[in-house]
Parts: C-alpha cells; structure tokens; sequence
C-alpha cells in the first residue's frame, strides 16, 4: 500500500483555503430549484470500477434521501468492477432494465480508453456503445445522465500523461451523444481535473485523489463525481435558511421548524439534512480535504443562518460541540452552517446512513455481477420446462422483493432531527 508524506504546510495550507472558501461561499443566494428528476423516481447508478468501489454511489444516494427528502426517490446501484460501455450494453436487459428506472447515471470511459493514447478503434468502440446504451434508454422512456470518464493521477500518471488526453477525449464524445439525444451531462472529468490541478498547486505533486495505481478515486475523488452528478441533476444546493431577528422572533422554513428561541437559544427541528463529511482529518485523499478546491458547500450544501439586529460587533455561534466567531456583518449576511460546522448534530445520522446504504448497495452490486444477469442463462438451458422457468421468475421476483425492502428501510432511517444553536453576543 502506498505511503503518503504529508507536511504540516499542507495541512495548514487547506485550513487556510477551507477558512476563506467557506467564507466566500457562505454568503451566495438562495436559488430555484431546477431539478430534473420527478419525484418518486428511481433512478439507477451503472458504471465501471469507480461505481463497483460504492463510495460515490453511496455519496449520491445519501444526498438524494437526506438532502432531497421531499422528493422521495429510490436508487439501485449496479457498478461491476472492470467494465466498458460494450459490456453494459450486452447485460443491461438482464439487471438494470428490470426495475424499469425511470434516470440512469452512465459513467464509463476508463476501461474503454484501454490505458492507451487515443485512436479511432478506441473512440469508435466507445460511441457505438454508449450510443446504443442511450438510445435503449430513451426508447424504454428512461432519461440517461451520461457522466464523462474520470482522470487519472496527474503524478502517478507523468510518464503516461497522453492517458487523461484520452480520457478527455472520450469525454467529448459522451458529450457528443447526450447533446445528439437531449440528455444532461454530467462533467466529471473537468471537475476532478480542475480539483486535482488546484490541490496539487496549493499542496505539491503529493496531494492525491486516487489510489495506489493512480486511477481509481480516492474519497475526495469520488465525492468529485457525486458533485458533478448532482449538478446534472438540477440540485441548487440550499438545503434551507433560519432567520433569527434578536429584536423579534426566529423562523424557519418548511423543512426546518423553529421549535423555541429565547436568549440567543435557538432550538430547531429539521427534516432535511444538510450533507456530512465523515472523515476525521482534511489530510488528502479525504472529503474534508477536497473542500477547498470544491465549491460543495457553496453549490449543493447551503444551511444559512442569518441573524438580524445583533446587539453587538460579533457572536460566538455554537452548534454541537463546535464553537466559531463571526460578526456582524456576517451574520446579517447569513453564514453556512454546513460549511462552517462540519462536525454538527446530523453527522452521526448520516454516519448510520452512509453504513446502511453501504449494506444495500453491497446487495444491490451482487445483483448486477451475477445473480440476475446470469438467470435467463438457466431459462435457456431448460426453456421448454415450465417448471423450471416459473422457478427462476419465483427466485427474480425474491431477489428484487429483497431489494424494495432495503430501499425502504433506507427511506425509513431519515427521520427528523432536533439540533440547538446557541447566539452568544460578544461586546
């Protein structure tokens, strides 16, 4: 396994960056939600290695039930590790298909690009696939949000640094194919290109979003990917707004209830939660990590407080355990809490969720790598029993009765949460 020198200037260098970004983003609008999925939908997430890997599935998958609760989706995830885009074309009828998604996330490109520099077959190959894939969707009535391929280690990479060209490539082309059927994009490639180059320079050539081999995402990577996909999805990101008037009264909104407030005490009870970063650290590889060089935060993850006729020049703001100073003008300007307070009452809700999703999602992923693409193989041997095809359709519609159960088990777990934020002026 690959060791990491750290410096302590790199660290001190994104506590600084995460410092002024957070600042910066907290004070951008609220926007109007232009999300293009419907709700009750259900929506698949397909790919190759990246996906098998159920971080930024299950990143995805958490925004969707906690930060989007009212949209009350179902996600099944069927990432098979090693894949290209003709492979998923050849068993998509058998798995994916079945559950008659109503959006499907496409994101295949680096085991299509075959580690090589880019040539005709490579991009060929790739297109008639992704074509193909797309054009099925749209015929069965489902949206495809086709993602371009990730990007490799810049570093690790160096001597092979003709493979992100081709990757980028590769990208045009899904591009090309999304454009060519009115189908959203999501843009991972330049996303993590643009995170991986800004991290390098704030942090040196040792700041990594991949593993060992350079091109499997690390947790900051895959949490790149999630971004881009909620972006293509239409999230704005403004999870909600509290207002607290010391010269009147507190008020929430439909999502967030204001249950009292007295003497700076505000105590609230939210149905939507705001995402959470589960690592310890913002050393690389890490979520906490990346937020300097992701506007996250500032596009998908806005909880504002906003406090009105403060009677001082600052405050002392405390959710949870965590306490920070702002002033004034910052509060009347509203401040993100999700940004500023990463470790807040809703991380281990979110904890429980990301392990249970976990549970399912390993279900979900033995599902696509065998136990369903490999039944109509039984069918076909004995297609003439009756018997023996009524049992097969018997043990499908179990596996898939497995699978309801975990999506509503996954919905069940986001409950309300009661949280306290204390104002404390400062004179």
């Amino acid at each position: 396994m690959r060791t990491i020198k750290v410096h302590v200037c790199c660290v001190a260098a994104l506590m600084s960056i995460f410092w002024v970004a957070a600042s910066a983003f907290a004070a951008e609008p609220a926007k109007t939600d232009t999300v293009i999925l419907k709700p009750g939908s259900t929506i698949a997430i397909v790919g190759e290695s990246a996906t098998a890997q159920m971080r930024y599935s299950r990143y995805l998958e958490a925004y969707l039930l906690a930060c989007g609760p009212d949209l009350k989706l179902k996600v099944i995830q069927f990432g098979r590790e090693g894949e290209s885009a003709p492979g998923f074309l050849a068993r998509m009828d058998a798995d994916v298909m079945l559950f008659n998604p109503d959006y499907v996330t496409i994101c295949y490109g680096m085991q299509d690009g075959r580690g090589a520099p880019y040539n005709d077959s490579i991009g060929k190959t790739y297109e008639s696939a992704l074509r193909s894939i797309v054009q099925k969707l749209k015929d069965k009535g489902s949206t495809a949000i086709v993602a371009t391929p990730g990007c490799v280690d810049s570093e690790i990479f160096k001597d092979k640094s003709y493979y992100n060209e081709t990757l980028k490539t590769l990208g045009e082309i899904a591009r090309k194919i999304a454009a060519d059927y009115s189908m959203p994009v999501a843009e991972v490639h330049s996303v993590m290109a643009e995170a991986m180059k800004k991290a390098k320079a704030a942090c040196g050539n040792t700041y990594y979003m991949t593993g060992p081999e350079g091109s499997y995402p690390a947790r900051n990577g895959h949490l790149t990917m999630a971004y881009a996909l909620l972006k293509a999805m239409g999230f704005d990101g403004n999870i909600g707004t509290l207002t607290v008037d010391f010269e009147g009264k507190a008020e929430g909104d439909k999502s967030h209830t204001i249950t009292s407030f007295r003497d700076g005490r505000l105590e609230v009870e939210s149905s939507r939660y705001p995402f959470c970063f589960m690592d310890q650290t913002t050393t690389p590889g890490g979520t906490k990590g990346i937020l300097p060089f992701l506007p996250f935060n500032q596009d998908l993850n806005r909880f504002t407080l906003i406090v009105k006729h403060l009677p001082a020049a600052k405050a002392e703001i405390q959710w949870g355990t965590e306490k920070k100073i702002f002033d004034k003008a910052q509060l009347e300007t509203g401040i993100n809490l999700a940004a500023e307070f990463l470790d807040n009452p809703f991380v281990p809700r979110f904890s429980a969720l990301l392990n249970l999703l976990e549970v399912k999602q390993t279900y979900e992923s033995q599902l696509a790598r065998g136990l369903l693409p490999n039944l109509p193989l039984i069918v076909k041997e004995d297609k003439n029993d009756a018997a023996t095809v009524e049992l097969v359709e018997a043990f499908k519609k179990k596996l898939m009765d497995i699978e309801r159960i975990s999506q509503a088990k996954a919905a069940a777990s986001i409950v309300p949460i009661k949280h306290r934020i204390d104002i404390t002026p400062i004179k």
